[in-house]
């Protein structure tokens, strides 16, 4: 899409179409370094500044951010599940099948370990560095930013307003959208994005000579959703059942991230049985870079 094209285009319309889509019920990449990636860094008292700018999606594709669902998880055998999840692409998954009997069981102790199992939200999208306080060198690059939901939430809010006096913004756009202000803190040992917030609509650069040799730096968001980046139910169900019994034996495989708040839990339905009852619980987890980074070294020993 050219540059020209892209700003006659009015996608936010588009966006919060998608949005109630993915919001309906039922709906990583391998664990290596990924120079493409952008995480944001804290200071020795946790606290961390960066100012980003979300891109549009990129040329040939729909949207501005691609979704996944992954488990981490240690077994009872000490090793770890680290794998994406089938329900991405909603398709039946082992681990949430498993999750969804232990759920229905009705026995407390099945429940927690379902809690402790369950999947875990990320996403993706192409930003341009603004300022990174931490790792200055990043400033002025396009690179891929992974998110859990709090961030993501900040998004919709900026596209869906709550009030009548707020007027809403493309946050992707890059005449008429907004740099957004991400800002870190340590809260209960945890990072916290509470006072993250988008700034006033600017456009990005000056020129559209300059906005074109940004736009055209972004990255392909297809592949993180790709066939490859999954593996089968059957090569899933050997790997559950070397983790829960050990009685199989299969390499370990990528590492992902976990979401990074509060979120209610309920059992994915399963696209060839009854649907299952639920009963949404409250759990907290760890932040996502704090935890990746430790899932990440657990996959790579």
């Amino acid at each position: 899409m050219s540059i020209s094209a892209l700003r006659n285009q009015n996608s936010l319309d588009k966006l919060l179409q998608q949005v109630q889509k993915d919001d309906k019920p039922n709906t990583e990449k391998k664990s290596y370094v990924d120079e493409r990636l952008w995480k944001p860094v804290v200071d020795k008292s946790g606290n961390g500044y960066a100012v980003i700018r979300f891109l549009p999606a990129p040329t040939g594709e729909e949207l501005p951010w691609v979704r996944l669902w992954n488990h981490a998880f240690q077994g009872p055998t000490g090793q770890w599940y680290i794998e994406n999840s089938l329900t991405t692409m909603n398709q039946n998954d082992p681990v949430s099948e498993f999750n969804s009997a232990l759920w229905n069981s009705g026995v407390e102790s099945d429940k927690e370990i379902a809690r402790k199992q369950k999947r875990k939200l990320q996403y993706y999208s192409n930003i341009y560095v603004i300022e990174d306080t931490m790792n200055p060198e990043n400033n002025g690059k396009v690179m891929l930013y992974r998110y859990g939901k709090k961030i993501y939430d900040k998004v919709m809010e900026a596209m869906q307003p709550e009030f009548a006096d707020e007027t809403p913004i493309n946050p992707f756009d890059l005449w008429e959208g907004a740099n957004f202000k991400l800002k870190i803190r340590k809260v209960d040992g945890y990072w916290n994005y509470d006072k993250s917030e988008f700034d006033a609509p600017v456009q990005l650069k000056p020129t559209d000579d300059e906005l074109e040799i940004i736009y055209g730096k972004a990255h392909s968001l297809a592949d993180f959703t790709a066939q490859s980046n999954f593996k089968s139910y059957d090569e899933l169900k050997a790997r559950l059942d070397a983790v829960l019994s050990g009685t199989i034996a299969t390499a370990r495989t990528a590492a992902v991230m976990v979401e990074e708040e509060t979120t209610d839990y309920t059992p994915p339905v399963s696209t060839s049985a009854p649907e299952a009852q639920t009963a949404p619980f409250s759990a907290t987890n760890d932040d996502d870079d704090d935890a990746m980074s430790y899932f990440e070294k657990l996959a790579n020993e």
